[in-house]
Order: structure tokens, then C-alpha cells, then sequence
């Protein structure tokens, strides 16, 4: 089968790709080993810079299963403070949650009506390359039956512009020879689904510090939490830690997150017999870990490229924009002649990714190595929660909320570090 562009996962980055192709009259294959719906591990949580790119993309945000939220609740060293999203020009002032079973799903649906070819349980086994020059110039896949099981003979799906969007595994790039650098952090998060009565909460909660048993509080937990409000019912509840930690090698994701949940209020529900589904985990691949983003006729986009904040472990946000980059360039290469004219054009996509987010990221870096620190991070929390000033400046900070021009002086400091940051 032949296109103009090929797909490689239908997560948000690669269905916000496939939607910006089909909108732009490109003909676009997006492959999926999956079968829609299906479960993905994540917070669930939106920022107001994916709402953005929800917007844009003719999302009705006001209808059934968008629960919107105005801000973040922090809790942590005794203090509670509720920072709602900032009120900027750039981006909406609300933030929204849902679940990865039905996101994955809308979006999937809505490039398939801007255009998009959406093939289902198709497992891409690895590039197909061009003998002369290397590029990459299509996929070799196998369908796959409802047990995730391969059969049948192989596939082959060839177009002038592969673009991977294939999550942790990253198959793809690994198969260009794209090594996961060691250098850049990496998290581990668990996540669950509970019955509970703050299920239309207002506000996403984090927990800067998780404690084992009361009054005392003697066991401090490993990791920080989140509950994020779904509003049917639900919260998203989960708990992550970063391999700057000394604990990330030893902690027991499960039982920890268990034994944090028993010190909330038992009146809102977070105990096993108000568990939906599992406690499942995944890795989170931070700050570009995963470069170059473009290479010999391929381009990575979202988690195959390590474009998750280090600062709040965010990824859907950038899988979405960084899908519009991407369909953006696919479709000025496309306008030009094959060879010298077209790579060129092709190279640009990881400059824009580096001139967009190298500088913010290189700081989310070492702000990762920080909240590794439990001296640093008992004395952020003890003395920066009190100051609401700080705490707002922070929010902007970690969620990457600020106006580029007429900003406030927080956006400017932002705006600035990220500039002068080094672009690695």
C-alpha cells in the first residue's frame, strides 16, 4: 500500500500528526498495533498548553467526558495551596482530565475524519530502506489478533515520509541505530482508577510528600502523587519518582502508592475495595532523551523522542504539538523535489523542536536532578509552599505557561532562562 506520509502509533502524537496531514490534504496511513479503545498508563491530566492544541483542532471541549479544572492543589510540609492556571494570552486559563481509553480514541476518530487512513492491530515490525541511499522509505508490519498475538504473512506500507510516533519502546529509532540517552532522567509512574466522592474536584491534586502512618508520620514515602479528577465518577490516582532518586531503584511502586492511599481520609474512597481495574506502571522518557529527532527520511514524535517535560513528567502537550510541527514539515517537503531540496526541509524539524523547547528542557534537566535531592526538596517544600508569589512563579515555571511577548516579569525570567539555556 502506498502514501504520502506513514504513521507509526496512534497515540496523541501520532493521531494529532495524522489529523494535521488529512486537514492539510495529505495522504496519510496511521498504523496502530492496538485496538481502539484501549488503556494507556498515564495521569490522564491536561494542561492548558495541550488544551490549546485541543482547541485548535475544533475539539467541543464543553461536551460529554472533558472534565475541566481550574488549577493545581499542592500539598506538601503541612501547607495545602490551590494555584489556579495562570491568565494568559496564549493559552486558555483552564486545564482538563481524561482518561487514556476514551483520549486515545477521540483523537484517532478525529484524523480519521479530517482524512486519515486508520489500519487497527497492525504491529510495525521495521523500516523498509531505500538500497542506495539508506532512507527510509516505508514500514514491514503483521497483523495481530484481539490477544496481541502476530499472524498472517508480512506487510509492507511504503511512502516518501515515515514518522514515528511509536511511544517508550521506540522501536523505530532503535532500529536507525537511535539509542535512549543515559544522561537525560527517566521516571517510572504507577497509576489506578478510584470510586470516589472528588471525582468532580475542581482542582488536580499534587502531593509534594507521601507519609506512611499517623500521627508521627515517621515513613516518608518515595516519590510524589497526583489525584486528578475525572468527573464521571473516577479520579486518576497515581505516584512517580525519577531515577535521580536513590529510591528508584528499590521501591515497590505498588505497595508504596497502597500505603500512601491508606493515610488519606478513608471519606474519599482510596482503598482497594473502591479500586477500578489495576495498578499498572510505565516509564516516562524525559527531556529529549532520545536524539536526533529526524533522520534519513524518518522523524520522531512524542514519547519515541523523549519529549516529556522533566519538569512535571507532562508529555501529552508536546506529543501534540510537537504532531503539528512534524505535519507541518511532512507537508512543505512533500512541496518540493525529492533529494537535496526536500532534506532540507526535513532537517528543519529538529532545529524548530530545539528552538521551541532545547533551552526550557536543558533547565527541566537540572531541576530533575534537584527533586532527586531529599534535602532540597524537604527545604523547597517547607519554605516555598508559604509563598504564594513563588508557588505561582513555580506553576508557570514547571507547566510551561508563559506569553512569549507582554508578559508578566515572571514570563520574562522564564523566557529568558529557556533562551540562554544551552540547547543539548
Amino acid at each position: 500500500m502506498q502514501a504520502q506520509v506513514i504513521v507509526v502509533g496512534a497515540g496523541p502524537a501520532g493521531s494529532a500528526t495524522a489529523y494535521h496531514l488529512a486537514a492539510a490534504g495529505i495522504d496519510v496511513l496511521l498504523l496502530e498495533k492496538s485496538a481502539f479503545p484501549r488503556d494507556k498508563v498515564c495521569g490522564d491530566g491536561l494542561t492548558p498548553r495541550a488544551v490549546r492544541q485541543l482547541l485548535a483542532m475544533g475539539f467541543d471541549l464543553d461536551s460529554d467526558g472533558w472534565q475541566k479544572n481550574k488549577g493545581l492543589r499542592i500539598i506538601g510540609a503541612g501547607h495545602r495551596i490551590e494555584l489556579p492556571w495562570p491568565d494568559l494570552a496564549s493559552f486558555p486559563p483552564y486545564g482538563m482530565v481524561r482518561s487514556r481509553m476514551d483520549f486515545d480514541e477521540t483523537l484517532a476518530i478525529h484524523a480519521q475524519k479530517a482524512g486519515a487512513h486508520l489500519m487497527e492491530r497492525t504491529a510495525v515490525t521495521g523500516p523498509i530502506f531505500e538500497e542506495r541511499t539508506g532512507h527510509v522509505v516505508g514500514v514491514k508490519a503483521r497483523s495481530v489478533d484481539e490477544r496481541g498475538r502476530k499472524f498472517g504473512d508480512e506487510l509492507e506500507f511504503r511512502a516518501p515520509i515515515v514518522i514515528a510516533a511509536d511511544g517508550v519502546s521506540a522501536r523505530m529509532a532503535t532500529s536507525l541505530g537511535i539509542e535512549r540517552r543515559d544522561n537525560r532522567p527517566m521516571a517510572v509512574a504507577c497509576r489506578a482508577y478510584y470510586k470516589t466522592p472528588m471525582h468532580d474536584d475542581p482542582w488536580m491534586e499534587s502531593w509534594l510528600e507521601l507519609w506512611d502512618g499517623e500521627p508521627n508520620r515517621s515513613n516518608k514515602l518515595p516519590g510524589y502523587g497526583w489525584i486528578f479528577p475525572l468527573g464521571n465518577g473516577l479520579a486518576n490516582v497515581g505516584l512517580g519518582i525519577l531515577n535521580t532518586s536513590s529510591a528508584f531503584q528499590s521501591i515497590d511502586y505498588k505497595d508504596s502508592m497502597r500505603r500512601w492511599l491508606a493515610n488519606t481520609p478513608e471519606e474519599l474512597g482510596f482503598r482497594d475495595e473502591n479500586l477500578v481495574g489495576p495498578i499498572r506502571s510505565a516509564a516516562l522518557p524525559m527531556g529529549f532523551n532520545r536524539k536526533p529527532h529526524y533522520s534519513f527520511g524518518m522523524l520522531l514524535v512524542g514519547d519515541s523522542g523523549g519529549m516529556v517535560n522533566p519538569f512535571n513528567g507532562e508529555g501529552i502537550d508536546y506529543a501534540l504539538e510537537a504532531g503539528h510541527m512534524a505535519a507541518e514539515t511532512a507537508v512543505q517537503a512533500l512541496g518540493r523535489v525529492p533529494g537535496p531540496a526536500r532534506e532540507r526541509v526535513l532537517e528543519g524539524y529538529p532545529a524548530a523542536l530545539d528552538a521551541a523547547y532545547g533551552g526550557y528542557f536543558t533547565l527541566g534537566r537540572a531541576f530533575a536532578k534537584m527533586i532527586g535531592n531529599p534535602t532540597f526538596m524537604k527545604q523547597a517544600t517547607k519554605y516555598g509552599l508559604p509563598r504564594p508569589a513563588l508557588m505561582r512563579f513555580t506553576l508557570k515555571l514547571m507547566a510551561n505557561l508563559t506569553d512569549p511577548r507582554d508578559g508578566d516579569a515572571a514570563d520574562r525570567i522564564i523566557n529568558g532562562l529557556s533562551k540562554i539555556a544551552p540547547r543539548a
